[in-house]
């Protein structure tokens, strides 16, 4: 299912204002010199509340738990960060992972996988495998997945990664959500066209970078790289939710396209005005509040829909 969803009125001149200030430095190649400024910018991301953050190692990753405080017993998440696999931090991310994390009513743990160019492909899927596979060891039995741009693309290709032959006989994941997840490292959507202009973060050359940091040489095919070009067969139930101004536009729709094909329950949404991983501006965009609204919904839905016998359902977290 794809649902197209337009742009609040409430949200006009703050778009405007982002586009703005964005402008000045679209294009501009990022490098690890640049971890610092894409900390600082995620972190500006509101705390939820009566959330507690404990630094931690699961699976061999060293990372945090998020606890918020109305957390179910039954239930586990595990949040990966984005930044192009250059940048970005466990950290950094608390704030909002923990966001979804209280909506949700779950615990969560954010690793704090390997980034390039210091650690090239594979490390960052298999710090994400090892972090899955160390929940599952910690007693974790229903677990869902949440990632946003690189991490989306990691959290993509870790059910196919789960969902292979060789894995089946270890715990599934109950479902996935995703934020503007970068599925084709070889660059290959038409909206590096078509959304070159609207685009007010990220130019080709600049995602292009990112790549060749990370793959230092090896196939952007490879589908532990691109989960684009994965087996999409018996995967759990995900959720896309990705802005129509971005250039990883594609990356989201042709991915929805393959997986419905396969047979996967998913549901993409494309949010009208709205740029890369802008859920990250709560507090700032109406559009913000409403998707990872929805995005915590779904997540609940898929724990409440395969409860233990006997479990009770969530509470919905007022306000949310």
């Amino acid at each position: 299912m794809m649902t197209i969803q337009p742009l609040a009125p409430e949200d006009v001149s703050a778009v405007a204002a982002m586009r703005e200030a964005a402008s000045a430095h679209k294009g501009e190649p990022l490098g690890p010199e640049a971890r610092p400024m894409f900390d600082a910018m995620f972190a500006a991301t509101p705390a939820a509340a009566d959330v507690r953050v404990e630094p931690a190692t699961v699976g061999g990753i060293s990372g945090f738990w998020l606890r918020p405080a109305n957390a179910r017993a039954d239930a586990r998440m595990l949040y990966i960060h984005g930044g192009g696999y250059v940048l970005g931090s466990a950290q950094a991310v608390t704030h909002f992972a923990g966001q979804i994390a209280a909506r949700v009513g779950v615990d969560a743990f954010v690793p704090d996988y390997r980034l390039a160019p210091e650690h090239p492909f594979p490390a960052a899927i298999d710090d994400a495998v090892a972090a899955y596979h160390g929940m599952v060891a910690e007693g974790a039995e229903r677990i869902v997945v949440v990632g946003d741009s690189a991490g989306g693309g990691l959290t993509l290709s870790l059910l196919s990664i789960l969902a292979s032959d060789s894995t089946k006989g270890t715990v599934q994941p109950l479902g996935a959500a995703v934020m503007s997840p970068w599925t084709d490292l070889a660059l290959t959507g038409e909206s590096y066209e078509t959304r070159a202009e609207a685009d007010p973060i990220f130019t080709r050359g600049v995602l292009q970078g990112f790549a060749d940091m990370y793959l230092q040489g090896q196939d952007p095919m490879n589908p532990k790289v691109s989960p684009l070009h994965a087996r999409l067969d018996d995967l759990p139930p995900v959720r896309i939710d990705v802005g129509d101004n971005e250039v990883l536009l594609a990356d989201s729709v042709r991915y929805a396209d393959r997986a419905r094909a396969a047979g996967v329950d998913i549901t993409l949404s494309v949010w009208k005005g709205m740029a890369h991983v802008f859920q990250s501006s709560l507090g700032q965009f109406l559009a913000a509040e409403r998707s990872v609204n929805a995005i915590s919904d779904f997540l609940r839905q898929r724990l409440d829909a395969q409860a233990a016998d006997g479990a009770a359902p969530s509470t919905p977290i007022q306000g949310a």
